[in-house]
């Protein structure tokens, strides 16, 4: 199964990010569907039962207290080659250094942890100077939110994109 382990975003939370979503300039490929918008903590890829079992032992062992997250940024991985609009998520950081370390027997650590939310997946722009123009002209307002679990997720590609489904839930303190 293609396992990862994230942050789920409350609903209205998503709401905004589809407002956000709405105002981007025009391209070609496609916007994160709402119900998928997500912060990866950790891409664990492919994997069978008997090591989500002991991942998922592993990450009931974690202690960390619940904190407030805001999504201030709005920007892409690289001007040469546009393929990703993220929004930059604050205060995660410590939480995946946790998951890795629990994890870090069984994974590959995370050699650059960027904490975003993926909203669009580029393909094609007709104007590239154009598109960062409009990018940078979005406002994004104060969206801050509690983060008091995380959850193991299984992704199931479809012909109409990826499905996700908890497969365990971790409360924080």
């Amino acid at each position: 199964m293609r396992i990862f382990v994230s942050i789920n975003l409350p609903e209205e939370v998503k709401k905004e990010i589809k407002e956000i979503q709405d105002k981007l300039p025009d391209f070609f490929g496609k916007k994160t569907e709402t119900e998928n918008l997500h912060l990866t903590l950790k891409f664990l890829g492919e994997i069978d039962e008997d090591k989500i079992e002991k991942v998922k032992n592993r990450l009931k062992e974690i202690r960390f207290n619940s904190f407030e997250t805001e999504i201030k940024e709005l920007g892409i991985f690289s001007e040469k080659f546009v393929r990703i609009v993220w929004l930059h998520v604050k205060n995660c950081e410590e939480l995946q250094r946790k998951i890795d370390f629990a994890l870090k027997d069984l994974f590959e650590s995370e050699k650059r942890f960027m904490s975003h939310l993926t909203i669009a997946r580029v393909k094609k722009i007709k104007d590239k100077r154009e598109f960062l123009r409009k990018l940078k002209e979005i406002k994004i307002p104060e969206i801050k939110f509690k983060v008091d679990r995380f959850y193991l997720m299984k992704s199931e590609l479809n012909s109409k994109g990826p499905v996700y489904n908890i497969l365990e839930e971790f409360d924080l303190n």
